[in-house]
């Protein structure tokens, strides 16, 4: 993974100046195309007032997850921890919510506006231990840049 190279490509798609829905979606699309084992990649945000996240823009295999509670699933404890979560392999978790028999591992990186955990970028894998340091840097680079957006 050339991170360099990717982040360079996501600052293009950041400054087209897109509505807030296409960049995100832009983003979705581009880290699947690129990454060979990035198989679901999608953004959730905090929904409103309540203690849950909402599905926002993603790419991959439909979820019927377009809700997720805080505490439930890797996306709901990072949405209470506020900290990275990278599960190698989903079956050791006991608090995983299946998206699909495919998927092996996740990562989850949350976004912070003005210090809030606002959402999160969550990315699936159909293989297992296939995360590195260098998927949470990009991840966490794309998840500062967009707040620019948002």
């Amino acid at each position: 993974m050339d991170v360099a190279a990717l982040k360079i490509e996501i600052d293009k798609i950041i400054k087209k100046n897109f509505s807030k829905e296409e960049t995100l979606q832009s983003i979705c699309d581009y880290l699947e195309k690129q990454i060979s084992y990035y198989d679901w990649v999608g953004f959730y945000f905090k929904n409103g007032d309540k203690n849950e996240l909402k599905l926002a823009q993603y790419t991959g295999e439909e979820t019927e997850h377009t809700i997720i509670p805080f505490g439930k699933g890797i996306c709901g404890q990072v949405a209470v921890s506020n900290e990275n979560f990278v599960v190698q392999d989903v079956s050791e978790q006991d608090n995983y919510i299946s998206c699909g028999w495919k998927v092996k591992s996740e990562i989850v990186i949350p976004i912070f506006v003005d210090g809030e955990n606002i959402g999160q970028i969550d990315i699936d894998s159909h293989t297992a231990n296939i995360f590195t340091n260098n998927d949470t840097i990009l991840l966490e680079y794309i998840c500062k840049e967009i707040t620019t957006i948002l």
